[in-house]
């Protein structure tokens, strides 16, 4: 490789986490402009998703302009590489656990959805005690469910293309681990800020029930794990991204 390839090459890594810095800042202020929408329940509902899919904006555009120019054509053994083969076996098993825990909580969300006090479809849960009908709101009913998932779907899509790209790529083994860790992350936080938010919201509204038994405490035990558990998730993934020298030397 030449010494302007080289210093080309240096240029473009040096880019890298300074890019994805920026994904996250456009998140933050993203979710400072949905703060000041009239609805109280949007920017957690709401933010908290639109804030992960700007995470992976960032590591799409970091990934963009870290990428290598295409040198002259060099004949070389062919081996295959595989995409599993780079990726952190542990976090992404732990990630995968929890798409699924935040598919199925939107399910039922969804399905149990009620209207509101204002008579607004799939924003409330409505509970029959025995003083009367109790009415829950904000609820992760249809109206944000399908929005969320819509968005879980797109992240899973662009870290797909992403983790492919990068494997395929030329590239020592240490960058594209370096690369399929970070797009791995940004999944992450596409995961897990969305599963923080619905959790959190659901949690609030089982605790203010004052008719559900002993269901009340499995609920409610179950959805603070889940709310913590993905909180430090979460953090583990913007570290990765946002810190990725501390990271370099972990085992996949």
């Amino acid at each position: 490789m030449s010494a302007a390839a080289e210093t080309e090459r240096a240029w473009r890594a040096r880019l890298d986490t300074p890019v994805r810095w920026v994904g996250a800042a456009s998140g933050l202020a993203v979710n400072a402009l949905v703060s000041f929408s009239p609805e109280p329940d949007v920017d957690l509902l709401y933010g908290f998703p639109v804030f992960g899919l700007c995470v992976m904006g960032g590591v799409f555009a970091a990934d963009v302009v870290a990428r290598p120019s295409p040198g002259r054509l060099r004949v070389a053994e062919v081996a295959p590489r595989r995409i599993r083969d780079h990726l952190p076996r542990f976090l992404t098993a732990a990630l995968v656990t929890q798409a699924v825990v935040l598919t199925v909580l939107l399910i039922v969300a969804a399905a149990t959805g009620s209207e509101d006090a204002d008579g607004r479809a799939g924003r409330a849960l409505s509970v029959a005690c025995p003083k009367g009908t109790q009415l829950f709101s904000p609820w992760p009913g249809p109206y944000y469910a399908w929005p969320t998932l819509g968005g879980l779907a797109l992240g899973t899509v662009a870290c797909a293309l992403l983790l492919r790209h990068v494997t395929a790529r030329r590239g020592s083994d240490d960058q594209r681990r370096t690369s399929v860790r970070a797009a791995v992350g940004a999944w992450g936080v596409v995961v897990t800020a969305p599963l923080f938010a619905v959790s959190l919201t659901m949690g609030v509204a089982v605790l203010s029930m004052s008719c559900a038994g002993g269901m009340k405490s499995v609920a409610l035990w179950g959805l603070a794990v889940t709310a913590l558990t993905s909180a430090l998730t979460a953090s583990h993934c913007l570290g990765v991204l946002l810190l990725p020298q501390a990271y370099i030397k972990a085992r996949p």
